[in-house]
């Protein structure tokens, strides 16, 4: 089975956003990462979002992150959100009837066992398997590091008043 350029893109913008933890990221800065289209990246984010996988932030200081930890996105999850078509066999689309043996054929059956074992394979890794060292994938994806003082830092108490 050949994935798509979305799956492969909507895996790489999980990537980024699990990269970039603990702040917003910019589909402008995704996209420069990956030498990929804006206006492509932005047409992968609504199964993301429906699958709670990446979470929208409106506004002017807007952008997106992941909607759960990354060690809870397994890539089957990513690819069965952003897959169309799993037919492995053209004698199995849908209304399609003209083989004489669509309703005895074994390679039905091997191939669907054959996806499954795929699927399942993609089950055992998470966006977390992926970036397992953050550090590393932000030099690489050329994301700041982030600050950790004001990571670190109590917010300011409101002034007193009197």
């Amino acid at each position: 089975m050949r994935l798509t350029s979305q799956t492969n893109y909507a895996i790489r913008i999980l990537m980024y956003c699990a990269a970039n933890e603990g702040r917003l990221s910019r589909i402008r800065e995704i996209a420069a990462a990956n030498s990929a289209s804006e206006l492509f990246m932005f047409k992968i984010l609504p199964p993301l979002v429906e699958a709670r996988m990446i979470e929208t932030v409106r506004g002017r200081n807007g952008g997106i992150r992941l909607g759960r930890p990354p060690a809870e996105i397994n890539l089957r999850h990513v690819v069965e959100a952003t897959e169309d078509n799993f037919t492995l066999a053209e004698c199995f689309e849908t209304g399609r009837m003209d083989c004489p043996l669509i309703d005895s054929c074994e390679l039905n059956a091997a191939l669907h066992k054959a996806l499954e074992a795929f699927l399942s394979a993609l089950a055992a890794y998470t966006i977390a398997d992926l970036v397992r060292d953050p550090s590393f994938m932000r030099r690489r994806l050329g994301i700041p590091a982030p600050d950790l003082a004001a990571m670190r830092a109590p917010a300011a108490a409101p002034p007193a008043v009197a």
